[in-house]
């Protein structure tokens, strides 16, 4: 099933089911996807019972399917990016093989078509095409393996990042603060039987389009993630109870073979300028530039829908 949130003058909008040509919907037995999560069982099975759309969707009206959360984790599980970043910022790791993942700011997520304010252009301002899983609550020191029965939706993420910012962050040795700013999400959240032979092993094995001001910057897919989905959330709630609605990111997706199907973020592009030029050549993003993101299989559909938000001054 796919499932939207349409704006109702609520920080939560209202829950709808989404037909599957995506062009309509239906009321939800609950009304927030919040709801949902916390009720997953019972409301999954009323959710999947519906088989009429009487409502046409407005694309304008879509928030993101869970506009706001009670905690928003990210991960960085594509080993390409997380290496070429490393060498790019002068950062070395230790070696571990345990998933890298910080807490980000989850009280807000831009819908897909929202525009995206920030103070100033000098911050370096970046999109990060990510996937995502939303999950019920999942006890402390679950496995990998009982994980996965708790990976109830998948969703399609815009990481804004500040790379100004983020550099300096990073070599405190704390989490990113003011180089994060709130994620945007693809209308739609599908659960994982919604992508068929396209989710294996915990990942969402889709190219994620993105297009930057009507060009396309990368065509990146999520299969080569270091760690699936649900290892992502067995190290999430190795010390803590995850509760209904906690949303959990894949980092930017990125391939070994970058250089010839682009990339999923600005910042890989530039250090890939850097290591090949010997300097970065491709600017970041300015106030009326816009990204566009759609993840598509091998048919060109697209699951989660687009994302396409523009930057604008706050």
């Amino acid at each position: 099933m796919r499932l939207a949130t349409l704006r109702d003058g609520t920080k939560d909008g209202r829950l709808v089911a989404v037909s599957p040509d995506g062009a309509a919907c239906a009321a939800a037995p609950v009304d927030t996807m919040q709801q949902a999560l916390e009720r997953w069982t019972e409301v999954a099975a009323q959710l999947a019972a519906i088989d009429t759309f009487p409502d046409a969707l407005d694309p304008a009206q879509i928030m993101a399917p869970l506009p706001r959360a009670w905690q928003w984790l990210d991960g960085s599980a594509f080993q390409s990016h997380g290496d070429l970043m490393d060498a790019v910022l002068g950062i070395t790791k230790p070696k571990t093989d345990v998933p890298l993942m910080y807490q980000g700011t989850s009280d807000r997520f831009y819908g897909p078509r929202d525009d995206v304010k920030f103070v100033d252009e000098a911050l370096g301002i970046d999109f990060e095409g990510e996937f995502g899983v939303i999950v019920d609550a999942v006890p402390m020191g679950t496995s990998a393996e009982d994980a996965m029965a708790h990976i109830r939706l998948v969703v399609q993420i815009n990481d804004w990042s500040l790379r100004t910012l983020a550099g300096p962050e990073m070599k405190t040795g704390f989490g990113w603060v003011q180089a994060k700013p709130p994620c945007g999400m693809a209308p739609f959240a599908v659960t994982p039987d919604e992508l068929g032979a396209d989710w294996r092993d915990g990942r969402v094995c889709l190219n994620l389009n993105v297009d930057w001001n009507g060009r396309r910057f990368g065509a990146a897919n999520g299969e080569p993630m270091g760690f699936g989905f649900h290892e992502l959330v067995a190290h999430a709630a190795r010390t803590r109870d995850l509760v209904a609605g906690t949303v959990i990111g894949s980092g930017t997706v990125s391939n070994a073979n970058f250089r010839e199907i682009g990339s999923s973020c600005i910042a890989e592009r530039r250090g890939i300028e850097v290591i090949d030029e010997g300097a970065a050549r491709t600017d970041f993003m300015r106030f009326g530039d816009v990204v566009r993101m759609e993840g598509v299989d091998a048919n060109g559909r697209a699951p989660f829908g687009a994302i396409e938000q523009k930057v604008v001054k706050a």
